[in-house]
């Protein structure tokens, strides 16, 4: 049971404050959410599982400063990944459309009549 005594001078709304820090701190609100449905077996041991996961890792991240992490790649080979899926450039020569003949490259020409 989480008591919560209020200081002299102190607002009721601090008071409140820390009674809620506390709750969070030892999972009471964690335990109300888990009991509100029904949650399988499987779900139960999967969801534990993530949860040991991203403790180890965060450990992990918090011990070693090289660090990658579990899907972790090189920047070599994210950008050989990402050349891989660009569509190669066009040339400003090369359009992908014919031209017609006759036409310059330049302004478009004028006829007066």
């Amino acid at each position: 049971m989480i008591k919560v005594q209020v200081r002299p001078n102190e607002s009721l709304e601090s008071a409140l404050r820390r009674f809620k820090r506390q709750c969070n701190y030892s999972g009471i609100f964690r335990l109300f959410k888990a009991h509100t449905w029904h949650e399988k077996r499987s779900d139960k041991r999967r969801r534990e599982r993530r949860e040991r996961l991203r403790t180890v890792l965060k450990a992990a991240r918090r011990n070693d400063p090289n660090f990658r992490g579990r899907n972790a790649r090189s920047n070599r080979a994210r950008r050989a990944r990402r050349a891989v899926r660009r569509p190669p450039a066009r040339s400003a020569e090369g359009s992908s459309r014919p031209r017609e003949e006759g036409s310059s490259s330049s302004a478009p020409s004028k006829t007066f009549l």
